[in-house]
């Protein structure tokens, strides 16, 4: 536990060094300090033993996969963002499974997930002009999963469970908007400076929600 707090300083650091590097344009400083702070959250949910219970688990597999779709969205390959973007897909069917065993508030969990699904596909409809065609099913899928995972997140908050699975499953949501806009309709840094401390507060979040 004594841990937790300056890994999630270094998290918080490195994210700071990231966005700074993004717009400074340097790869070797956005590589070294978005793994760091990825590492960070890895390392604060298996601080707070991840691993003892089932919750946990899934969401140390959730962190784990996070981790390497951060990994492989540092190429500009299209190829490899597309394995990214699965790895993305795959880390939020595991969060979907940790959110799921915990107590839910049905009326909660259906009225995320139409929420959920309309803005996703209000998401889809404005990003679907700007999507090649070997993209629009990978991308259908990862809002889907993006749908799958925050609905339960936030039904279990409002079944009396930790505000932090709600926040961060609606900060994660929010990050991947950006991320979306800087792929694929308009490519910048300011949508680096609002997606990575979104998309880090909300992985943080998730860890700190464990212990």
């Amino acid at each position: 536990m004594n841990a937790v707090v300056p890994l999630t300083g270094i998290c918080l650091l490195a994210v700071a060094v990231l966005v700074w590097a993004e717009f400074r344009r340097s790869q070797p400083v956005r590589a070294l300090t978005k793994l760091v702070a990825s590492s960070a959250f890895v390392a604060i949910a298996w601080q707070l033993d991840a691993a003892a219970s089932r919750h946990g688990r899934w969401l140390l597999a959730a962190f784990a996969l996070s981790w390497v779709g951060d990994a492989l969205l540092l190429s500009a390959r299209s190829r490899v963002f597309l394995v990214g973007l699965f790895a993305f897909l795959a880390a939020h069917v595991a969060f979907a499974g940790a959110f799921l065993i915990l107590p839910q508030r049905m009326p909660a969990l259906w009225a995320a997930v139409v929420a959920l699904a309309a803005s996703g596909l209000l998401m889809l409809r404005w990003l679907w002009p700007h999507l090649k065609p070997v993209y629009r099913p990978a991308v259908t899928a990862y809002v889907a999963a993006l749908v799958a995972m925050a609905a339960p997140a936030i039904s279990a908050t409002a079944a009396g469970g930790d505000w932090r699975y709600a926040a961060g499953a609606l900060a994660f949501a929010a990050s991947d908007v950006a991320v979306a806009r800087n792929r694929f309709v308009a490519p910048g840094p300011a949508n680096k400076a609002c997606g990575l401390p979104l998309y880090y507060a909300a992985q943080v979040m998730f860890a700190l929600s464990l212990g």
